[in-house]
């Protein structure tokens, strides 16, 4: 299909940044897109060239600096980024989960932007579960991110 010219992009969300260069050898046109929040910065650094995101939703403002470091193909940035990155990372990682919508929701609403409740199928997040997207979410913000 790529051949074809009808797909453009692809979105990697297999969490194996290999994929990334193995893609670009495979269709050297196609766009990279950042699928999981938590590799960000391996796929960024890799050419990907968006972000489908969930994160940014609860966190916009460092989400947006990190990804713009992390892909302006810069040395430099990688400096900056990297600390981001790692202080974000316990909170990017719940986008991997299958609880991902209702963990970015909770993130939200512990931030003052309401996410508000999930539509089923999806479940309220168990009481384990949501005590450690909380607890993930206020070291964020106590970290002075927004």
């Amino acid at each position: 299909m790529y051949d074809e010219g009808l797909v453009v992009a692809v979105k990697e969300f297999t969490g194996d940044v290999r994929r990334a260069y193995e893609i670009r050898e495979q269709a050297p046109g196609l766009d990279l897109l950042i699928g999981s929040d938590d590799v960000l910065l391996e796929l960024g650094l890799a050419g990907a060239v968006g972000w489908i995101a969930g994160y940014p939703n609860a966190v916009p403002e460092v989400c947006r600096r990190l990804y713009d470091l992390a892909t302006s193909g810069r040395v430099t940035d990688i400096a900056e980024a990297l600390p981001l990155y790692r202080d974000l990372h316990p909170l990017l990682r719940w986008d991997s989960k299958t609880e991902f919508v209702q963990a970015i929701k909770l993130s939200m609403d512990v931030l003052g932007r309401p996410g508000g409740a999930c539509r089923p199928p999806r479940r309220p997040l168990s009481p384990e579960i949501a005590e450690r997207v909380g607890a993930d979410t206020k070291r964020v913000l106590a970290q002075g991110y927004r």
